[in-house]
């Protein structure tokens, strides 16, 4: 998680929402990232879709079986669907999102009998210092 803030960090130097993300498999990371939408123009990049992604690249598989998704806060629907199509088997946040987050706030995606596939989550880890960063983010914007 401490990798995934750092992550959060350079995106909060870049101007992006501070969000980090890191995926480890066999104890190794295999994807790291932060959010980038402004730096992209993209709006699926957010810093779990992106790490995702470099950890299907580095694997040379779409199929993350076994590995573990960190993210600074709650993953969105979009997020956790990624992470599902990915088969990730957890799934570890720090701060929850009350406005969107898919794992316990709004929705619980990651555990829903009704999908194909489902990952265990843990959240609440580094919470505070999640959501602090957010915080200075949202704060720095509006003065």
């Amino acid at each position: 998680m401490r990798v995934a803030l750092d992550e959060a960090q350079q995106g909060l130097a870049e101007g992006e929402v501070p969000i980090g993300a890191v995926v480890v498999l066999d104890g190794h990371i295999v994807g790291r990232a932060h959010n980038a939408p402004v730096a992209l123009a993209d709006p699926t990049a957010h810093a779990e879709v992106l790490a995702l992604r470099e950890a299907g690249t580095k694997t040379g598989n779409y199929r993350l079986t076994g590995a573990t998704l960190y993210a600074t806060i709650e993953p969105c629907a979009m997020c956790c669907g990624a992470a599902l199509h990915a088969r990730v088997a957890r799934v570890v946040y720090g701060a929850d999102d009350p406005k969107a987050g898919a794992v316990a706030s709004l929705y619980r995606l990651l555990d829903d009998a009704r999908l194909n596939h489902r990952a265990t989550a843990t959240g609440g880890v580094l919470a505070d210092e999640s959501a602090a960063l957010l915080r200075r983010f949202f704060e720095s914007r509006r003065s």
